[in-house]
């Protein structure tokens, strides 16, 4: 034994996680062997990993595997390997960093979880699995040795709010974890941790699939009664992805991608294949039912896609596989034709990576779609789940950019309750309609108000309703689906109906213009430093005014995006559209024909001007004048 033992304190989170799992909310306890088993199969992949590039990690005849001790007498249970291992520097790490990426958000999740009823089986999602050894014992001790180091360290907590580390000794690299069990239920015989059958039982249904032998000395009997203690391997150890299809039941294919993604909710999709060619190589793929508490912190991610060459784990979350709009992707890829020695530094400029990688998001793609067109109703789940990210890839992926716009499902103003593809728009489309019509905005409530829609919902024209942050990026590089161009209401001309009712609304507008072109000259030089043109709409047909953006401008929305990302942008101005039919442009060309100089005239101006911001959600540039000018308003009003 090492030098005495030092102590120290958990995180706050960690503490409240530890209390959690202590006070078991779990109804499934069995999830801690498997946790743990999940744990040494990472560390056993790691080991193999890292020594292909230093051989000494693993000397020649090493026998990787994954031992497992019950001790009825003393209620222990022991999960040992020989994997990879840990420096102290490293428990206290892995002991840190459960504490600061997964077990806030785990907490919260659990919340979540429990006000809508739901089960909260979300321990590996997290990170927080070694955790959940906690539901089960009193006491838990991790003793680990760094594979090419000589010391080992033991991590020993009781759950409470400390843990305490020291120097120990180990025969070889690899971790054991050995759990001093709780008292058992004597009713509960399924539940004991130290019987055989139990055990067998949680291996065989959760970890049947783990590449290594998961093994146990269990004690036999001859024919003359002498016991014996022979070793058995609990697991079969079969690499799923290369079995028959029709030698997999449903449950292990569930229970793989439990094991390798650490989400133990049923996925929503699995995507299997054997590339054949020039270039060999299988994938076994999932898509999770719910997103990951990670989905937006890419640096935080883990559980992605991982790479096996000729069955040899060589790294998990292969970034290189798979765009990031398809981050949420789950599973396995085997290369028969890599080599073992491929570092992430060479994954990234190797080519046969990247014709993998090709096929791989045309396979997802495709099983996407198959998924849109065969069940709508699972295909809305994927959506919901994923479909904010799905949409980066319109921007990111040009070779993919139109069967992503297959897959894009829409808001609208055609049916408040349904999202609608842009095939099915197009199928809806008026005679003579030859755009894709829609409306980029901070939420669907402020653009469904926004006076943008006046005259296409008057006309019937169905309008897409965009409210999230990357409908701004993306319409900026798609501008046309199908030969129908993608047209945004806020900016430009726009004229609606047949080529007969444009036509006479032409010739009326050219009426008013006349009647109106000086006031409106006049109402630009008041605003010159807010507006580039002040001019009659014909997109209004209740309110008094608008703003919209020229053709090729960008959007407020947009502007304001890249500035919060420290984009220094000159101001864009924008376009102030005015009712003509409205009562206000009548009252202001008769006070501009009664005296032209009247000082009455800017503060209408502005007024509108103030009027047609807030009208789309936006912030004043002096609301204490807006302010003033109302109050002046009414005074004289009243």
């Amino acid at each position: 034994m090492g030098a005495k033992a030092k102590k120290y304190a958990f995180k706050a989170e960690a503490k409240q996680l530890l209390d959690l799992m202590i006070h078991s909310v779990y109804s499934n306890k069995d999830i801690f062997l498997r946790e743990l088993i999940s744990n040494s199969s990472d560390a056993l992949d790691k080991r193999r990993f890292e020594s292909v590039q230093n051989p000494e990690l693993l000397p020649e005849g090493t026998e990787l595997r994954i031992f497992i001790k019950a001790d009825k007498a003393q209620r222990t249970l022991s999960i040992w390997d020989n994997g990879i291992g840990m420096s102290e520097a490293e428990v206290k790490e892995f002991i840190g960093t459960i504490a600061k990426s997964g077990a806030a958000a785990f907490l919260e999740k659990v919340k979540e979880s429990k006000a809508a009823g739901l089960s909260p089986e979300l321990i590996g999602q997290f990170g927080v699995g070694f955790y959940s050894t906690f539901m089960v014992a009193d006491k838990v001790t991790l003793v680990t040795r760094r594979a090419g180091q000589e010391t080992a360290v033991r991590w020993e907590s009781a759950g409470g709010g400390s843990y305490t580390l020291q120097e120990d000794d180990r025969f070889e690299p690899g971790t054991t974890v050995t759990l001093h069990l709780k008292e058992a239920d004597p009713e509960d015989a399924l539940h004991d941790y130290t019987d055989l059958y139990t055990i067998r039982h949680i291996v065989k249904q959760y970890s049947d699939f783990v590449a290594y032998p998961i093994q146990m000395d269990v004690e036999q009997k001859n024919d003359k009664g002498e016991a014996s203690l022979e070793r058995e391997t609990l697991n079969s150890m079969k690499a799923i992805w290369l079995r028959a299809r029709n030698d997999v039941t449903e449950e292990e294919y569930h229970e793989f991608y439990k094991h390798i993604s650490h989400d133990w909710n049923e996925p929503l999709v699995r995507i299997q294949a054997k590339m054949e060619g020039t270039l060999e190589y299988r994938m076994l793929l999932y898509i999770p039912s719910k997103a990951p508490f990670d989905l937006y912190y890419r640096e935080a991610a883990r559980h992605g896609v991982h790479l096996y060459v000729k069955r040899v784990f060589i790294m998990d979350d292969c970034k290189e596989l798979l765009p990031e709009y398809l981050r949420f992707i789950r599973g396995v890829v085997d290369s028969e034709d890599l080599s073992l020695n491929i570092s992430r530094e060479l994954l990234q400029q190797n080519r046969q990576i990247m014709r993998m990688s090709k096929g791989i998001v045309s396979k997802v793609l495709s099983a996407l779609k198959e998924l849109q067109d065969s069940n709508a109703e699972k295909y809305k789940t994927f959506w919901d789940e994923f479909g904010r990210v799905l949409k980066e890839g319109l921007f990111q992926d040009q070779d993919n950019q139109k069967p992503l716009l297959d897959l894009a499902m829409f808001a609208s103003t055609q049916d408040a309750s349904a999202l609608t593809s842009l095939k099915e728009y197009i199928e809806r489309m008026k005679p003579g309609q030859d755009a894709i019509y829609y409306m980029t905005g901070e939420s669907r409530k402020q653009i469904e108000n926004s006076p943008h829609l006046e005259a296409f919902k008057a006309k019937g024209y169905e309008v897409l309703l965009l409210s999230e942050p990357v409908d701004e990026v993306w319409t900026q590089s798609v501008f046309e689906f199908e030969g129908r161009k993608l047209q945004s209401i806020g900016k430009g001309a726009v004229e609606l109906g047949t080529d007969e009712e444009k036509k006479k609304e032409k010739e009326a507008r050219k009426k008013k213009q006349k009647t109106f072109s000086s006031l409106l000259e006049c109402l630009k030089n008041k605003l010159d430093e807010q507006v580039k043109e002040v001019r009659l709409s014909n997109r209004l047909t209740s309110s008094a005014a608008c703003l919209v953006s020229d053709t090729n401008d960008m959007s407020p929305q947009l502007e304001q995006m890249m500035k919060a990302m420290g984009q220094n942008l000159p101001g864009v101005k924008r376009i102030l559209e005015l009712n003509p039919d409205h009562p206000i442009l009548a009252k202001l060309q008769d006070l501009f024909e009664r005296d032209a100089t009247d000082p009455a005239l800017t503060d209408y101006a502005h007024l509108l001007y103030g009027q047609a911001v807030l009208a789309e959600g936006g912030e004043l540039p002096d609301p204490a004048q807006f302010s003033k000018l109302i109050g002046n308003l009414m005074l004289k009003t009243l």
